[in-house]
């Protein structure tokens, strides 16, 4: 068996007020064997050497979001991130989300996406359009939007995008899940709800400059910016910055006084 080292953050945040506090990158050293991912060889230093190593994990398959955290600087999930996969001739750096405020280890408080997401306006059909009260819809319609269906909420692209990592511009910027999450509703067939001044003022779209890192990111491999961001900054550029129909409007508004 290789032996293979392991630099993981433990620690809690900084304490405020100038203290000392915060954490370090401590080394464990453990044999590895074939077929392992990030996530077993995190269990095993657990189990072995750091009984108190702080992780939040639960399905082991990709598909619950719970392990992300930063392998070698990158947003990954711990479980998908195979160890065949990396460098270990040196360390491996393992780090919490740098993007959400720390709790401790590798565990960080991402509540504020649920908070921000409790204040997108909600799904609101158009009336149904068949005598038994259904509706008929398009398969291509159902299709542009099923992709978004796909996030696990693992917030790897929150964590990678830069107006919340760098600028930590979170009461002016919703961030790509959230963005992804708005689209999803705004290009369902049967949604009548209006959200644009929202995505305009409330989400910041317009602070996205399209790198399309939360793109590279995302475990479920998501088009994030090209099919939810751009026509979301299309809709939004449409109503409040195309010249014609400005003027549009303000004729319309001094017909109506």
């Amino acid at each position: 068996m290789e032996t293979v080292t392991f630099q993981i953050w433990r620690g809690g945040p900084a304490r405020r007020g100038g203290l000392a506090g915060g954490g370090k990158l401590v080394d464990y050293s453990i044999p590895v064997s074939e077929g392992m991912v990030v996530l077993d060889a995190v269990h095993k230093i657990q189990a072995e050497q750091a009984n108190d190593l702080a992780v939040r994990w639960n399905c082991k398959a990709g598909k619950c979001g719970s392990c992300s955290a930063e392998i070698n600087g990158i947003p990954r999930l711990m479980c998908m991130t195979r160890l065949k996969d990396l460098p270990l001739d040196k360390p491996v750096i393992i780090q919490p989300m740098k993007a959400f405020p720390l709790i401790r280890d590798l565990v960080t408080d991402v509540s504020w996406n649920f908070r921000v997401k409790k204040t997108i306006k909600p799904f609101r059909p158009r009336a149904a359009d068949a005598a038994d009260g259904t509706w008929r819809i398009a398969q291509s319609d159902i299709d542009r939007v099923q992709e978004f269906r796909k996030c696990i909420e693992c917030f790897l692209c929150q964590d990678v995008c830069h107006v919340l990592r760098e600028h930590h511009l979170q009461d002016e910027f919703a961030g790509p899940r959230l963005l992804v999450y708005t689209a999803a509703l705004e290009m369902h067939p049967l949604d009548v709800e209006d959200r644009l001044q929202d995505l305009k003022r409330a989400q910041g779209i317009g602070l996205c400059n399209i790198t399309k890192c939360c793109t590279t990111v995302c475990p479920e491999e998501i088009r994030i910016t090209d099919n939810a961001i751009i026509p979301m900054k299309e809709r939004v550029a449409d109503r409040y910055y195309d010249p014609l129909k400005r003027l549009f409007r303000a004729l319309r508004g001094r017909k109506k006084n």
